[in-house]
């Protein structure tokens, strides 16, 4: 019993392929009964009419309301317990669902199906960008992340809305997604999926959408490991003092010297801050 959620917007290129492909691997696996939910995120090129004609379960908003909000509401609207999201523009590989529902079935709170392939590649702004929100990713989850907003993955239904409050509405639910599962020790595990050239133009804005992720992944930091991201603040901090302080004893600078000194004085604080931190959130974690 499967419930496949897939945001669409201005998508009408690629929606009913999407959803003859969904159908067609899940008949050929044998799992059903199952339900395809398109949700409509204010599209003007009649793509929820094309997506009912072809026999999903169409969830409309009167206007465009982002990424996130979208995979919210069809989650919270879908039938059964077990949800596969993906995309409407034909890039990820449906024939690839009944491999991650199986692994999913095998005691995982969530199964992701990593990105490769030629199609998937990136451009010299994206790659380094997606680089650096990789890295603070994976330090906050303290472990190595293969992809860490890919749009194909099954997960349980109530478990995922559990963590709603602290999943963007927008570009970075994926990733956020991600984080909530890693930060609160459930199982999630990655297999490689073929990447195929997406039909029609992205909705990505890159500067944008990395700017939003990038500051919402900070929060999420911040929220469920408050002091590693102190930690790291203040280990800079030692570092400027170090290089300040021998730098002032080389040179003979006071300055220099006065500056390692200051530098020292702030990673206390930084750390202090961050126990501050820990404890605040220990405090709203037993508010009822």
């Amino acid at each position: 019993m499967i419930s496949v959620v897939i945001p669409a917007l201005n998508e009408r290129n690629g929606i009913v392929e999407t959803i003859d492909r969904a159908k067609a691997a899940l008949d050929g696996a044998q799992l059903t009964p199952y339900e395809i939910v398109i949700v409509d995120d204010g599209s003007a090129d009649g793509t929820g009419e094309l997506a009912e004609q072809a026999g999903a379960k169409v969830l409309r908003h009167p206007h465009n309301i982002g990424y996130g909000r979208s995979l919210k509401d069809g989650i919270r609207a879908a039938t059964y317990d077990t949800i596969v999201i993906s995309d409407a523009d034909g890039s990820y590989p449906m024939e690839a669902i009944p491999t991650l529902v199986a692994r999913f079935n095998q005691g995982f709170d969530m199964v992701v199906g990593a990105r490769t392939g030629p199609n998937y590649r990136e451009s010299m702004l994206k790659s380094p960008l997606r680089a650096i929100l990789k890295a603070i990713v994976e330090f906050t989850a303290n472990r190595e992340i293969p992809d860490i907003n890919s749009g194909l993955r099954v997960f349980g239904k109530q478990v995922a809305i559990s963590y709603f409050e602290h999943v963007s509405d927008l570009f970075s639910f994926t990733t956020s997604l991600t984080l909530a599962y890693m930060m609160n020790a459930k199982f999630v595990d990655y297999i490689d999926i073929d990447y195929k050239e997406r039909i029609g133009r992205s909705k990505v804005n890159l500067f944008r959408d990395s700017i939003r992720t990038l500051q919402y992944v900070l929060e999420a930091c911040t929220y469920y490991n408050p002091l590693k991201i102190f930690v790291l603040l203040a280990m800079m901090c030692m570092a400027l003092a170090l290089v300040s302080l021998i730098g002032g004893i080389i040179l003979q600078l006071v300055s220099a010297f006065v500056l390692g000194v200051g530098a020292i004085l702030l990673s206390i604080l930084v750390v202090a801050m961050g126990l501050l931190a820990v404890l605040l959130k220990q405090i709203m974690n037993q508010r009822p």
